[in-house]
């Protein structure tokens, strides 16, 4: 009886054996598979990668306004791509050909959309010429076509860059639209990130990675010396006139800024006072009386001046950019 229980085991394991050999042949395929396609993520669909995900938003900026058809020209562009698109705008009032509004913007509101957005900014200045266009992935999971021209300067600094790929209009380019070389926004642009938030195409399939540094405009950087911060007014608030500074909280700790204090400050334009005032360092504008000027602290983290139900930028003939300086110390 030992003998017999003894080969009965035995020809159990060589069938399980045989069975497990069996199962290894069929899952080979299914390996290769996986060695194949080793970008591919559970969940991704033709189009997709593991770069990130696109969610099928597409948002738009440019300086083109909107009194003729530009803009329109652009949306159905992407409309003809998927109609199933989800199409928004950032703004379209961008002064002409300024660069530095247009990589602030971005700055200003990109991080507050979902992964996986793309974003077409369109300031080009040089269209036609022979600076790039291209795709560029935040690490933070969003995408941003446009030209290579500074744009995305601020994001670079403050969010990240994980991979640049420059558009091969060879096959990212609406069709019968190279007679044109002065409308971008509409051929490549447009085109481009709609194929690539529709899932037409996926990041890869942009064209290649970018064999040399982007474009970055040059700025300063905030800084406090011997209790005296010095900053650059690099925007404004448009529809209210207030001056936004690049002067953040991590700046104004050095010199132990307060809310409710006091503040000699100074603006210069091209090393020439232009203004200088004693302000109170406020929390919100009525604060102070309709009419007065305060600091603030704004949307962004940093410092900035008002006209409590007023624009400053027109009271005081103030503007913005890299030569427009201001200084701050305590009364």
């Amino acid at each position: 009886m030992i003998k017999d229980c003894h080969s009965y085991i035995m020809k159990c394991i060589a069938g399980l054996a045989a069975i497990a050999a069996f199962a290894a042949a069929f899952a080979l395929p299914v390996s290769l598979h996986a060695i194949e396609k080793p970008y591919a993520v559970a969940g991704t669909q033709m189009g997709e990668t593991a770069y990130s995900p696109v969610n099928g938003m597409l948002v738009f900026q440019s300086d083109f306004g909107l009194r003729d058809g530009a803009v329109s020209a652009m949306k159905g562009v992407a409309m003809g791509v998927s109609p199933d698109l989800k199409i928004f705008d950032i703004t379209h009032e961008i002064p002409a050909g300024k660069i530095w509004d247009a990589a602030f913007r971005l700055h200003q509101t990109v991080t507050y959309w979902p992964q996986g957005t793309v974003f077409v900014s369109v300031v080009d200045p040089g269209v036609g010429s022979s600076r790039s266009s291209i795709v560029t992935l935040l690490e933070s999971g969003h995408y941003i076509v446009t030209p290579d021209n500074g744009t995305i300067t601020l994001l670079s600094d403050t969010v990240g860059i994980k991979e640049i790929r420059i558009i091969d209009e060879e096959t990212n380019r609406l069709p019968d639209s190279f007679g044109s070389n002065t409308f971008h926004g509409r051929d490549v642009y447009a085109y481009t990130g709609a194929r690539l938030a529709s899932k037409v195409i996926n990041f890869e399939q942009v064209g290649p990675v970018i064999s040399k540094q982007p474009v970055k405009l040059k700025y300063s950087k905030p800084e406090a010396k011997n209790g005296i911060i010095h900053g650059c007014i690099n925007i404004t608030d448009v529809q209210y006139g207030n001056l936004w500074t690049d002067i953040g909280w991590d700046i104004m700790r050095k010199i132990r800024m307060a809310q409710g204090k006091k503040y000699n400050v100074s603006i210069q334009h091209n090393g020439k006072t232009v203004y200088s005032a004693i302000l109170p360092f406020c929390k919100t504008f009525s604060d102070v009386p309709a009419g007065k000027p305060l600091l603030y602290v704004n949307s962004l983290g940093n410092l900035s001046i008002a006209l409590n139900m007023g624009n400053f930028v027109k009271a005081y003939g103030i503007s913005y950019g890299e030569s427009w300086k201001i200084t701050v110390s305590e009364k």
